[in-house]
């Protein structure tokens, strides 16, 4: 405390300056109408700028939260797109969709740990499990389009099979508007190379249909997995000779690998009991 009262007596001079100053300062503005006026616009000014770099700092720190309900609100958001897409008719107006074919599709969201792109068999852990109502077997997708499948479960976390991997196979569909006037479809199997992972092949697809590079590559409605529709890419190349009865397509992916971070998994609820039915059917067979 000693200390203290020396170094103040010690500045006691430059101490008494700055009072003075302020004291100085005071009269002036109070007794000047143009320094008044002066001193209370930047001092507004500076007070708001300091408020609107607060807030900022408030919003940024807030972004988290308002991602996370951002992501929620677009899992609604698809499930009621996928119900109403399930709701067209597919075969004419007289088909008419059950309704709960039509609510087949559940989402729920979670968030990218780990990712691999540079191998041949590429795969994703997700922080969700089986406590989450989560398993093998169910898709994932991300706000671009498709991602890959559950393969394994834990409590808390599960591990996805991207569709960047050697043994990925999606049921898929080129969408275009020739195809739609005529009311034709043109469907195939997307299947990784194993190089580019940004780049798809989509096979088996008739090279006498009217497709055309930049035409929309989506899952098609022959598939348990993945909602109909869902996005895959963009017809990057094709081609075909003579002799072949299918193109050779190169897919771009709409789904960029190295930046994801929250996905989708979707839940179909009548899975099993089309698998059920399904593998009975080929039990019988044998």
């Amino acid at each position: 405390m000693s200390q203290l009262f020396r170094l103040i007596f010690r500045i006691r001079n430059f101490l008494l300056f700055a009072i003075l100053e302020l004291v100085s300062f005071w009269l002036l503005v109070k007794n000047n109408h143009y320094w008044d006026v002066s001193f209370f616009n930047t001092s507004n000014y500076y007070a708001a700028k300091t408020l609107e770099s607060s807030n900022y700092v408030k919003n940024y720190m807030n972004l988290g939260n308002i991602n996370d309900q951002l992501i929620a609100e677009n899992a609604q958001l698809k499930k009621a797109v996928a119900t109403m897409q399930s709701l067209k008719p597919r075969e004419g107006e007289y088909y008419k969709v059950d309704s709960a074919f039509a609510r087949r599709f559940e989402f729920k969201v979670a968030k990218v740990v780990n990712n691999t792109v540079g191998l041949s068999k590429n795969y994703l852990t997700i922080d969700k499990g089986t406590l989450d109502g989560i398993e093998p077997g169910m898709g994932v997708i991300c706000p671009q389009g498709v991602v890959g499948t559950v393969m394994q479960c834990s409590e808390h976390f599960s591990r996805v099979y991207s569709i960047l991997h050697s043994e990925s196979k999606v049921s898929s569909e080129v969408k275009n508007t020739t195809l739609r006037v005529k009311n034709d479809k043109a469907l195939g199997i997307a299947e990784w190379g194993g190089l580019n992972p940004k780049i798809i092949n989509l096979n088996t697809i008739d090279r006498f249909k009217p497709i055309k590079q930049g035409d929309s590559v989506v899952t098609s409605e022959q598939n348990v997995i993945y909602p109909s529709g869902t996005m895959i890419g963009k017809i990057r190349k094709l081609s075909a000779k003579q002799d072949q009865a299918f193109f050779d397509i190169e897919v771009e992916l709409a789904t960029d690998f190295r930046n994801l971070s929250y996905v989708y998994i979707v839940n179909n609820k009548l899975k099993k009991e089309q698998d059920l039915l399904e593998q009975s059917t080929t039990e019988e067979k044998k």
